[in-house]
Formats: structure tokens, sequence, C-alpha cells
């Protein structure tokens, strides 16, 4: 148990390194010098130091976004959409609980994208932490498997789509595809691929909600909610069935891992 905390606990200490190194190495490739601070207060002397306290602002609301923007870049969209959807099918509304999804869903990101982070670290954080490299290396290092995930995973139309609006060349290979045209259409296949899926999930517990209300309009119980007679046989054949354990098991299938 002491082992796998400790693997746990090294793994998400190398992602939040990589994480906050990777935003530090975007800020720095635009041009505007990262500032050094301290923790002394006193008023700005002259432009300079007002335009320094004003970078020092926009970095720190960089780094508190930080988490959102790289779990675009995740199997974390849809993981937590699917999830959402089992828990929507079942009808039920706040079991399991909103942090209990967003927990699982979090962890089973890590899971799908552990081979990713690591690449990243290993091939990116390592050399730039010791100095062997330049930002624009690091940045670069750091955003290549990063950009093969989505490519994986994303759809060519989508990429399409976005090569259009943006009025880019369609490009001969992966590699040619800009970044600011792979995110957008990484997520617009992330919600399609959840969405498929959802529906999937869905049909079985639809059949089950036009039984009980056809039964119970045949038996004259206009009154009683089907909700309440199809719930508790819905959550039966979904503990039967082991439903989570196979909802994980094609969530992750879904990222074409195994």
């Amino acid at each position: 148990m002491t082992n796998t905390w400790r693997g746990n606990r090294g793994f998400l200490l190398k992602l939040g390194a990589v994480s906050a190194a990777l935003l530090l190495a975007a800020w720095a490739q635009s041009g505007v010098n990262i500032p050094y601070f301290d923790l002394g207060v006193r008023p700005a002397r002259g432009a300079g130091e007002v335009a320094l306290s004003l970078q020092l602002l926009l970095l720190l609301t960089i780094l508190t976004l930080a988490p959102s923007i790289l779990l675009m870049m995740t199997a974390f969209v849809r993981t937590v959409i699917i999830l959402k959807f089992v828990q929507r099918a079942l009808s039920l509304q706040q079991e399991p609980p909103n942090q209990v999804i967003m927990g699982m869903a979090l962890f089973i990101t890590f899971f799908v994208m552990a081979p990713t982070f690591t690449e990243v670290y290993d091939k990116a954080y390592l050399p730039f932490s010791k100095s062997q490299i330049t930002n624009d290396q690091f940045f670069d290092r750091a955003l290549k498997p990063l950009r093969a995930f989505m490519l994986k995973q994303t759809r060519e139309k989508d990429i399409d789509l976005f090569m259009y609006l943006g009025k880019y060349e369609r490009p001969k290979r992966p590699d040619d595809v800009p970044t600011v045209a792979l995110i957008p259409a990484f997520l617009i296949s992330e919600l399609t691929t959840a969405f498929s899926i959802g529906i999937v999930i869905f049909i079985p517990f639809i059949v089950i909600d036009m039984v009980v209300a056809s039964i119970l309009m045949s038996m004259g119980m206009i009154m009683v909610p089907p909700v309440m007679i199809s719930m508790p046989l819905k959550i039966i054949l979904f503990v039967l069935v082991d439903g989570w354990h196979l909802v994980t098991l094609q969530t992750v299938k879904s990222f074409h891992l195994l």
C-alpha cells in the first residue's frame, strides 16, 4: 500500500511540475519576461514597476486557469460526460455526488494520460530543470506528446472544419496541423464521442422506463410516477451487470489504449 501511494504521489508531483513548467515556458515564448517577485509591498517606482506588477497579475491568472486549460487537452472531457450520462440514465440526481463523479473522472484521466505525462516529464521537464534545453525547446517537447494524443482522438472532419474556418492551408501531415485549430477540433470530437457512448448507455434504461410506464397504465395506476418503480429496477440491473466496471472498461478502451 505504501509503495502504491508513493507511486501515485510521484506521478501527481510530476504532473504538477510539468503543468507549471509548461505554462511558464509558454509565457516566456510569448516574448514577455517572467517577473521575479518577493513578499515586500511598497508603492511602484515608475512605469516599469507598474508594468511588472501587471505582468505578475496576468501570470497568476494564467496559473489559476492552468488546471482547466490542461484538462481540456486530456481525456477528462469525454470521461466526465460519460459518467454524467450514467447518472442521468439511472434517474439519479444526487447519487453519486458531483464530487465523486468529478474525482472518478479525474483519476481515470490520470490513468489514461499517464504515458503522455510521463513522456512530457522525461523528455521535456527533466532536461529543462537541468538547464539542458531552452524555453522554446521545452515548449516544443512538452507539446508534442499532447498533440500526438489529441491527433489520435480527433476526427479528420473536425480538423478540416477549423482549418477551413481559420483559412489555413490543408495540412499534408499531422505535424502541419496548427495547435490553435487542433485543440477546438479535439474538444468537438470528444463531445461527439462522449454523446455517442452516452446514447448506447441510455438505450437499455429507456426500455425499462417504457415497460414500467406501459404496465402502470395498463393497471390503471396513472397517478404513480413511473420513475418511482423504474429507478430501483435500473439500479438493480446496473449492479447485477457490474455497471461501473463495464462503463470504466469501455471508457478507457474508447481511447484506443487496449
